[in-house]
């Protein structure tokens, strides 16, 4: 068998790490639409992920959460997206690399993603010659948020339709 030297492999994992991020913009825009809510599982200890060290020490490795009622401050970037939520009480504030996801899920329309997780120096995949395949391509630095963007929230846990967000 040939070797696959476009990726395709890499390609359709970010053509669908790319549909999860255009849900999360469109949750940003018009909020969660009829009974749509997800499950978001990534792993703790990708680059780029930001989480308290109390979560980290909880969840060493992945972590499953919910967008649903209660989270806010949902933004999005090329890279990632960050969001607000609440456990046991105490407030948290997480930013996750979309590189990080493991899956998506979306139970009211029983629609779900997985994610393969390479572990860096794995040889899942390699070649004919006994080599790993090449690494992707390293991701840039989130950019800083501009000055006088307008924020984007999501309600407040508790909060009714006609709640304002948080500030």
């Amino acid at each position: 068998m040939a070797t696959d030297l476009i990726r395709y492999d890499l390609l359709v994992q970010e053509a669908l790490r790319g549909v999860v991020k255009r849900v999360l913009e469109d949750t940003v825009r018009e909020g969660l639409r009829g009974e749509h809510h997800y499950y978001v599982t990534f792993r703790t200890n990708a680059p780029g992920v930001r989480l308290s060290e109390r979560m980290r020490e909880r969840y060493p490795d992945e972590m499953t959460i919910i967008l649903q009622h209660q989270f806010w401050g949902l933004s999005v970037t090329e890279q990632a997206f960050e969001v607000g939520l609440s456990f046991s009480g105490v407030r948290e504030r997480l930013l996750i690399p979309f590189e990080a996801l493991t899956g998506f899920f979306d139970p009211s329309v029983q629609f779900g993603l997985k994610f393969e997780a390479q572990e860096a120096g794995s040889e899942v995949g390699a070649n004919d010659a006994g080599e790993p395949p090449p690494a992707p391509a390293k991701l840039a630095p989130l950019p800083a948020a501009k000055p006088g963007a307008k924020p984007v929230t999501g309600r407040e846990p508790g909060a009714t339709k006609e709640s304002k967000p948080a500030p």
